[in-house]
């Protein structure tokens, strides 16, 4: 989980952090772009204003003549979740304050931890009855993704019927299709009552998500690997997606996270981020916009984090800790080899 570190001269440590789900080698490429592109860049600055340097460091020849997308930007994402981290922890406030959140807003978890495409017919129906029976979500997300579609009409058949008819059930492919294959059976999803089928076809292909928009009645969702605002515009224009789900560690942290939040609000969209190891900073950005009220739970890193978020029958505790709630404990950095 590659990520940042910034220390400023009054001593407030801010951090923000991005991943490939990789090999080490990919890792180096972000920490190397974090370390020797944008960290001088950051020498003097102010870094209680992240707007303006987030406008620097995405406008700045170093990062313009090798693009906007990939790397950089989530590079960028790290730098930027660190910045947000500081000013908040400065204002001595929890961000979804400083960024005018209601503490009295309610955001759903979805759990998608109990619907992985490797598990057998039978763990993946109990597990996500589970969540929805003895852990209190409301809502949970399969996978499907399967080399025969019966296949995965027959899984997605048995969790409907497992959670049973008033638990939402998400689906995600993965971008596992192409549009002959999505267009021959995504027309199904509508027997199972699912909320939304996720990134059926290769991820930026704008044309074939329109397509398949307009030729079934499940809504579409994507977004997790699109880098910035100007990405996500396309797919709006074009009727091509119903969700947004933007990734804070991907496109361009909590600045890029609100840019396409206030693009759904202002086409009528709900926006539901993805996960991406960052509940903890997107949390906040959710609570505090009024276009989003949901965001995917996976709990895989919560043990390495000082105030790591907490879900109570299917609902976000909303957190009171100042700064972006990225700061990491000492013990997991040690664990993950994190040098500082």
């Amino acid at each position: 989980m590659p990520g940042c570190r910034i220390l400023t001269d009054s001593g407030i440590e801010g951090f923000g952090y991005t991943g490939t789900h990789a090999r080490l080698a990919s890792d180096k490429l972000l920490t190397s772009c974090i370390g020797e592109v944008f960290g001088p860049l950051l020498i003097g600055e102010d870094p209680r204003k992240p707007d303006a340097l987030y406008k620097k460091l995405s406008s700045d020849p170093p990062t313009h003549w090798i693009g906007r997308a990939g790397v950089t930007q989530m590079a960028l994402s790290a730098v930027d979740l660190a910045l947000w981290d500081i000013k908040a922890k400065d204002a001595r406030v929890p961000l979804w304050q400083l960024l005018g959140g209601n503490p009295a807003n309610k955001i759903e978890a979805y759990n998608t931890d109990c619907g992985w495409l490797d598990r057998p017919l039978d763990k993946l129906v109990d597990d996500c009855r589970k969540m929805i029976e003895e852990e209190g979500f409301s809502a949970v997300k399969m996978k499907v993704g399967k080399a025969d579609p019966q296949e995965d009409f027959k899984r997605v058949e048995a969790v409907r019927k497992g959670i049973g008819a008033e638990a939402r059930l998400m689906v995600d492919a993965n971008a596992k299709w192409d549009l002959p294959v999505a267009l021959e059976w995504c027309h199904r999803f509508v027997n199972f009552d699912v909320t939304w089928l996720e990134e059926p076809l290769w991820h930026d292909d704008v044309q074939g998500h329109a397509s398949l928009a307009e030729a079934i009645e499940t809504p579409l969702a994507l977004g997790e690997s699109l880098y910035s605002v100007d990405h996500f515009k396309e797919f709006v224009l074009a009727k091509a997606l119903h969700y947004l789900q933007p990734d804070a560690s991907r496109c361009g942290g909590i600045t890029g996270l609100l840019q396409v939040a206030d693009l759904g609000l202002e086409h009528g969209l709900p926006v539901s981020p993805h996960h991406g190891d960052m509940m903890q900073a997107q949390i906040h950005a959710v609570i505090s916009h009024p276009a989003c009220n949901q965001l995917e739970y996976i709990p895989w890193t919560l043990h390495c984090f000082e105030e790591p978020v907490s879900v109570r029958d299917g609902i976000y505790q909303i957190p009171q800790s100042p700064g972006a709630g990225t700061t990491l404990k000492s013990d997991a950095m040690e664990a993950h080899g994190i040098r500082l």
